[in-house]
């Protein structure tokens, strides 16, 4: 998987190496607890040559920044209140304007006993970036979620490239 291997340091942002070689990419955001990292590895997204990029854990990393079309993977905060379901890292990044113009579509994860809450921060991302939501997962995701994200994915791109 290419996490912004070979990036080069630009104004403080890490911006990824390998965009030209790919049909996309997919950014993503995990806690410590590594769930998303997880299920993004899962979903052997080199193979379909999409690259992946994870956004910085802590604020004294490089900054992100991605200079092509990706679908963004976002895990739910908050335990059940939406106001908190965007982690801030993924705020962050989407408030830096190259990086939201290059967002083409929202995937995200969840747990259901957040209630209405389930994956809120997948409907608020795709609101605010008017992108469409693609997809929902709970916690780390089932092997049918992660077969479904690689080739829902997959055909996600082809379109976008055809």
């Amino acid at each position: 998987m290419n996490v912004a291997a070979g990036a080069a340091d630009v104004a403080g942002a890490t911006e990824p190496a390998g965009a030209a070689d790919s049909i996309g990419a997919v950014v993503y955001f995990s806690s410590a607890s590594g769930n998303t990292t997880r299920f993004v590895k899962n979903c052997r997204l080199d193979d379909l040559g999409i690259n992946a990029y994870r956004i910085p854990l802590r604020a004294n990393e490089p900054a992100l920044a991605v200079r092509e079309p990706y679908v963004l993977i976002v895990p739910t905060y908050g335990g059940g209140d939406a106001r908190k379901a965007v982690p801030i890292q993924v705020k962050r990044f989407l408030n830096d304007p190259d990086n939201r113009s290059w967002i083409r579509g929202v995937i995200a994860s969840g747990n259901t006993n957040f209630g209405e809450a389930y994956a809120a921060a997948g409907r608020i991302v795709s609101a605010k970036c008017q992108v469409p939501l693609l997809f929902t997962f709970e916690l780390m995701g089932t092997a049918e979620d992660v077969d479904k994200t690689r080739e829902g994915l997959a055909r996600f791109f082809a379109g976008a490239n055809a």
